[in-house]
């Protein structure tokens, strides 16, 4: 082959700046919901607890952030009323705010009613509502209350296009893909394997060191030995491998009686 028959520099260079543009559109194929649901963002949640209530807030800034760095095409609206207020307001029912996003071309909507800490409607002028220990006054809306709902419907209809969805629906972790659902099975087989093999060890030990006791014998055994390591006197309900080893560790030094 000749010299002429290799590529040139210059040839080389368009040739990895065609891979890297390749990729580029590769990754803007990607459904925006395929890959915004699938951001872990426990890091990021805000939690307020309210009595018995515990509400569960993702941080604005850090969501637009993640979103604008991703698809900077992204634009969202606040609607407005007829006098060009943020907010829409029924007397009887509360204020709500609405937001649209827009990614890609694609529009959605969301919208956000005025709520105080214990998720109560909120108005512009103070009210009560009954409780069973007695009348609970609602506070006056101000506009502060106005402004952290929008952001916080900003973070929800972003949720629409997938990330935090998961928040809303009360789960812990994000949608997994295949491949970590077939992982997260194989480690739970391996887990419910290990502790069987554990269990099984444990019995052995502990006819061993009980045989010939009577019930009370038995009882006092157990908590002695078994209900300090694992919290209760059937071990065999014990999901916590770490335990049942410790308590088999204990087991394998004592005499039997």
């Amino acid at each position: 082959m000749s010299s002429r028959d290799y590529p040139k520099g210059d040839d080389r260079l368009e040739t990895k700046k065609t891979a890297v543009k390749a990729e580029e559109q590769k990754e803007e194929t990607k459904d925006v919901f395929d890959v915004l649901v699938h951001i872990n963002v426990n890091d990021h949640v805000e939690t307020k607890n309210t009595g018995k209530t515990t509400l569960t807030y993702l941080s604005w800034p850090w969501a637009w952030q993640e979103v604008r760095s991703r698809y900077p095409d992204v634009s969202y609206e606040i609607m407005r009323n007829a006098e060009g207020f943020p907010y829409f307001y029924d007397p009887a029912l509360g204020i709500m705010v609405y937001t649209t996003v827009t990614i890609r071309g694609e529009t959605r909507m969301m919208w956000l009613p005025v709520m105080d800490g214990a998720n109560n409607a909120m108005k512009f002028e103070a009210y009560e509502i009954p409780t069973r220990f007695g009348p609970k006054q609602v506070a006056a809306a101000t506009m502060f209350d106005i402004n952290k709902t929008i952001m916080r419907c900003l973070v929800k209809n972003l949720a629409m296009f997938g990330l935090g969805l998961y928040i809303y629906a009360g789960e812990d972790m994000p949608n997994e893909s295949e491949d970590e659902k077939i992982a997260k099975i194989e480690e739970e087989r391996k887990k419910q394997a290990e502790l069987k093999d554990i269990i099984v060890s444990i019995d052995k030990e502990t006819a061993r060191l009980t045989k010939g006791m009577k019930t009370e014998e038995k009882a006092s055994f157990g908590e002695k030995y078994i209900i300090p390591i694992v919290g209760k006197m059937n071990y065999k309900t014990c999901d916590n491998p770490a335990k049942l080893r410790t308590l088999l560790e204990n087991l394998e030094k004592l005499e039997a009686a």
